[in-house]
């Protein structure tokens, strides 16, 4: 038997990460999941059901689910739906899309989606459901918390640390060797020069902890 994906979600997000499932060619059926029955963005995928019936179709044969739902600075839809699927008990992969470049000598824990042309280099380690969005950089020797999105075109050097649920902004570039804490918003085209601590919003050039 084949293997097979629910995506949970049908927004933005959902779209990018479904283009990047479909480029992957690992799956003879994708099924959309949502709050709400909807119609699905893509001809080439199927309706499955709503939130409530997740159990039901992991009854039903369907062994692997992804939390394609996106977050800008609250975290809280994708955690809960991420628990969901652990204690339910699906398989819940990495979704990379075919043009990323990712060393081989990284550490990528389930759950996480790899956009179009990101690049992703040597000695680097990210946590569960985190988002490196599309023409990131992650350099090599990062650590990459749960749930930490980077968006689209940042930048992070060597050895940069970014704590669980921060959001990288669009854009943003950070020099090595900074540290940036947990539940922290990097606001677009910051340039971050040196550490910001956790629970913070914090952008400019150089980035600055705004009240």
């Amino acid at each position: 038997m084949g293997r097979n994906l629910l995506l949970l979600g049908n927004g933005g997000h959902a779209k990018s990460v479904l283009d990047s499932v479909l480029s992957m060619k690992v799956y003879d059926k994708v099924g959309i999941v949502d709050k709400e029955k909807c119609a699905p963005s893509d001809e080439r995928v199927s309706y499955a059901g709503t939130d409530n019936d997740l159990q039901r179709l992991y009854s039903e044969g369907w062994t692997d689910a992804f939390v394609a739902v996106g977050s800008i600075g609250n975290t809280s839809v994708r955690e809960k739906l991420y628990a969901t699927l652990q204690e339910i008990g699906f398989v819940i992969p990495v979704i990379t899309d075919a043009t990323a470049i990712v060393s081989k000598n990284t550490r990528i824990a389930e759950g996480t989606f790899i956009g179009k042309r990101a690049v992703i280099n040597a000695g680097t380690t990210i946590g569960e459901c985190a988002i490196i969005n599309t023409g990131a950089i992650i350099e090599h020797d990062c650590r990459i918390g749960r749930f930490v999105h980077v968006s689209p075109g940042a930048i992070l050097c060597g050895e940069v640390e970014v704590g669980d649920y921060a959001h990288i902004g669009a854009g943003a570039v950070s020099i090595q060797q900074v540290q940036i804490g947990e539940r922290s918003l990097i606001g677009a085209g910051s340039v971050v020069t040196d550490h910001i601590p956790k629970m913070v919003k914090a952008y400019g050039n150089p980035c600055r902890v705004k009240e």
